[in-house]
């Protein structure tokens, strides 16, 4: 179900019968048509057990359950928003910053420190994310929200990336991550908060960044 862009902080979805998307409570803007919004209990696709790993992880945010035949508007507190489209794929995002997603996606939750040990949950630390982070996997289309616009940028073999990690929005591919420390950032910039530690992205992939240190 693609999603077609409005402008920067709107984004159209149109909703066929036999079909279901899920967006977060509060993003519908307007639709046309015969749809219907239920409050989803189950998870998302993943089932019980990834809303049950979602709350472990304080990541519950609701979601809509959309359904029927007609086009929706989302949008949510006139953030940017990227519209990512998967081909059988991993996306990996902060559940907070999903706007709106197909249906036909796989969701689960896996747990940050199972890519780079301890610095994982360390990352989870440093940046205010949780230790557990939202997967959608398969071939769809996902829309999800950002500071200030956002980039794609490709992560290539032997050619690793270092984010600021409150930067950071998602990534997906073949990609590990780790967080590492760059001694005296601190001291040069003077602001005592993320800069001392880099996010580093290595594999085949790409990695999405806001242009802000700002959460949603």
């Amino acid at each position: 179900m693609p999603f077609r862009e409005l402008n920067s902080r709107m984004v159209e979805a149109t909703v066929l019968p036999g079909q279901k998307m899920f967006s977060q409570r509060g993003a519908m803007l307007a639709y046309r048509g015969e749809v219907s919004f239920t409050p989803n209990i189950q998870g998302g696709q993943g089932g019980l057990m990834s809303m049950i790993g979602r709350r472990v992880a304080n990541e519950a945010t609701p979601l809509m359950t959309v359904e029927g035949s007609g086009t929706v508007m989302f949008g949510h507190g006139g953030h940017h928003i990227q519209v990512i489209n998967l081909a059988g794929d991993t996306l990996y995002v902060e559940a907070d910053r999903l706007l709106a997603f197909d249906g036909t996606l796989q969701q689960g939750t896996m747990f940050m420190g199972s890519q780079g040990g301890v610095m994982g949950m360390v990352r989870g630390q440093v940046t205010g994310q949780g230790l557990f982070t939202t997967t959608l996997k398969g071939h769809g289309a996902v829309a999800v929200m950002a500071h200030g616009g956002v980039i794609e940028v490709p992560i290539t073999p032997g050619r690793e990336i270092h984010v600021d990690p409150q930067a950071y929005v998602a990534h997906h591919g073949d990609v590990r991550n780790k967080l590492s420390t760059a001694l005296g950032w601190r001291d040069m910039v003077g602001r005592g908060s993320g800069e001392a530690f880099q996010l580093e992205l290595s594999g085949s992939g790409a990695v999405y960044v806001q242009a802000s240190e700002e959460k949603l």
